[in-house]
């Protein structure tokens, strides 16, 4: 009897406290504390049992944390389940993880340009503004220098685009060939321009740049185009009768048609121009990766190639040539100025220079300096204080290098490549270092101090065969021209002036 009591008391129990725990968690009228912990308990079951509605207001990086990654497989937080990936590519099934990185790049381009369009943009630096950097100015606690790059810095932040029209003889036909280069001359009144062609080859020729009173600028193309199967590896501008007279320009060999490297004149690709052309040559060289042309008056009509394992320098109007053997393809070369010293860049990564007036020395102490890069060099430029170098390799690294040390000083992050032969652009005037990388996105740094001021994505998706070429300049059109960048990418030609209030020639004429 008394057993059975015990038994039925204990059930009892349960049953009132179980009665109480429901009345807890139940009831409104409950204290401050208990109403706290009532909120955050359904705080936390509302997280668990939606976590679609948490994925809406979070990033994608929260989205990936809160559903677990599964070999294999994608989680699609839109659609709120997981999709089986297959690898490489697949026509039948989207899903690839190749498909799914190029998707989120486009996604994250197209909203870069959407901020590209807006008429205020992030300054370079924070608290960089004209008004702001003219009051210290005035105060004279800015130094001129410094004010000039930060004026200039704040310029390039409040670039926009603007679609150019290239105007030609031939209107009729569009030009529908994609770009691959384009090469400024010292004046930058005209523009050397490679474009692919689709059956095949590549044409080139020159288009003239002028800027009106009203501030538009205007491209026209020249008549003569001329067409070659070969492929264009490098080009630069060359002073023989006068400042940029001619282009000197590599071609690799394709087939049974050999490589050369030809040096025409610039009066050449106009057919009203009623100078002569001037000199007109050609140098069989097979496989030349790059070309650079000496404008120091002591070898003031010199060009050198740089080839596999050879650098060649050859006089243009005698014909005289010096080879010199090195262990690696030169893909990168440029003469300084003011003493005739050439800087190459090797696949190797290894940096050096030649001093033209040492010759005869059939060992490699002809190398003045020796320095290393972690990768292949494709892209060397001397300062106007040339003791200093820049450099950018195939790891997407571009460092300042002081040569008289063989060390770098400075290093410029954000340049992205792997395996493309992309060159780099320096305004000294303006203080500022541009590139492209292998993303299709132009990058403007700081030359002083390597901060990245601007990303600009391209028009265009990106590709491997639309890489954007561009040319930076502070008088685009001539000595009175205007200072921009410009952009080459697929058929198109853009403009980024640092005007904001620029006009191109449609808008004015609708203006009119």
């Amino acid at each position: 009897m008394k057993k059975w009591n015990w038994r039925e008391r204990q059930r009892q129990n349960r049953r009132q406290g179980g009665g109480q725990r429901h009345e807890w968690y139940g009831h409104n009228d409950a204290g401050p504390s208990n109403r706290e912990s009532q909120r955050r308990y359904d705080h936390q079951s509302a997280s668990a049992s939606s976590p679609s509605s948490s994925s809406s207001s979070s990033s994608s990086s929260a989205d990936s944390s809160a559903a677990p990654e599964l070999p294999g497989f994608y989680f699609d937080p839109e659609k709120n389940r997981y999709f089986r990936l297959l690898p490489g590519h697949n026509n039948c099934n989207p899903l690839t993880r190749e498909k799914l990185q190029e998707k989120e790049k486009e996604k994250q381009r197209n909203k870069m340009l959407a901020e590209d369009d807006k008429l205020r943009k992030k300054a370079p630096r924070s608290g960089l503004n004209t008004s702001l950097l003219l009051q210290k100015r005035h105060l004279g606690l800015l130094p001129e220098n410094s004010y000039c790059r930060l004026v200039h810095e704040v310029k390039v932040s409040g670039m926009r685009r603007h679609k150019l029209e290239i105007e030609s003889a031939d209107s009729s036909t569009p030009n529908t060939d994609n770009f691959r280069l384009i090469v400024g001359d010292s004046a930058c009144e005209r523009v050397f321009t490679v474009n692919d062609v689709s059956h095949g080859g590549c044409k080139y020729g020159i288009m003239n740049f002028s800027s009106s009173s009203r501030g538009s600028l205007s491209v026209e193309m020249c008549d003569n185009l001329y067409f070659t199967n070969r492929k264009v590896n490098s080009i630069c501008w060359a002073s023989v009768n006068y400042p940029d007279s001619h282009v000197l320009l590599c071609l690799v060999g394709v087939a049974d048609t050999p490589g050369c490297v030809s040096l025409l004149p610039a009066s050449l690709f106009s057919n009203s121009n009623p100078d002569q052309p001037g000199m007109l040559c050609s140098f069989k060289i097979s496989t030349a990766w790059s070309c650079a042309w000496c404008l120091n008056p002591q070898f003031d009509k010199t060009f050198s190639t740089g080839l596999s394992r050879r650098v060649i320098v050859k006089d243009a109007e005698t014909g005289r040539t010096q080879t010199y053997s090195v262990g690696s393809d030169v893909l990168a070369q440029q003469f300084a100025l003011r003493v005739p010293v050439l800087f190459n860049g090797c696949r190797s990564g290894e940096i050096f220079s030649i001093d033209l007036r040492q010759r005869g020395r059939r060992d490699q102490s002809w190398k003045a300096n020796r320095f290393h890069q972690e990768s292949a060099i494709t892209s060397v430029r001397v300062l106007e204080d040339e003791n200093y170098l820049l450099a950018a390799d195939m790891l997407g690294q571009i460092k300042l290098w002081d040569v008289r040390v063989s060390k770098p000083v400075q290093e410029y992050r954000g340049h992205h490549n792997e395996h493309a032969y992309l060159p780099i652009h320096v305004n000294e005037r303006e203080g500022l270092l541009l590139a492209v990388g292998q993303d299709c996105y132009t990058r403007l740094w700081s030359l002083k101090d390597g901060h990245l001021l601007r990303t600009i994505p391209s028009p265009h998706p990106a590709a491997n065969d639309l890489i954007p070429s561009v040319v930076l300049s502070s008088n685009l059109g001539g000595c009175r021209g205007l200072p921009g960048l410009l952009m080459a990418v697929k058929h198109d030609l853009y403009y980024f002036p640092y005007n904001t209030d620029y006009q191109d020639g449609a808008e004015l004429k609708d203006g009119l």
